[in-house]
C-alpha cells in the first residue's frame, strides 16, 4: 500500500462527509507527528500498532563491491519499527 492508497482508505473510513483533501491532510499530519516525535523524544509508541524508535549505527569498515576496496562507513542514525504483539498475531 502506498500513500495514495492509504489516503483513500482513510477517506472511506471517515465516510462520505470527508473529502480526499481532508484525508490527505490527516495522513500527512500523522506522518509529521511521528517525525516530530522521533526528533524530540527518540521514540513514538502507537498502542496496538507498534513503536518507532531512533537507533544508532556504529562506524564500521565496509567493502566497495565494485572495486573491492575497504572503505570507512561513518556512524549514522536510522529508524527501527517494532510491531505490537496483537497486530503481529493478526498477520
Amino acid at each position: 500500500m502506498n500513500k495514495a492508497q492509504l489516503v483513500e482508505t482513510v477517506r472511506k473510513t471517515l465516510g462520505n462527509s470527508s473529502s480526499r483533501a481532508e484525508s490527505e491532510r490527516a495522513v500527512s499530519a500523522v506522518i509529521e507527528g511521528i517525525k516530530t516525535g522521533l526528533r524530540k523524544e527518540k521514540s513514538v509508541q502507537l498502542v496496538g500498532f507498534g513503536t518507532f524508535r531512533v537507533a544508532e549505527r556504529a562506524a564500521r569498515m565496509g567493502i566497495n563491491p565494485k572495486t573491492r576496496q575497504k572503505i570507512k562507513i561513518k556512524k549514522s542514525r536510522t529508524v527501527k519499527f517494532s510491531v505490537a504483539k496483537n497486530l503481529k498475531s493478526k498477520l
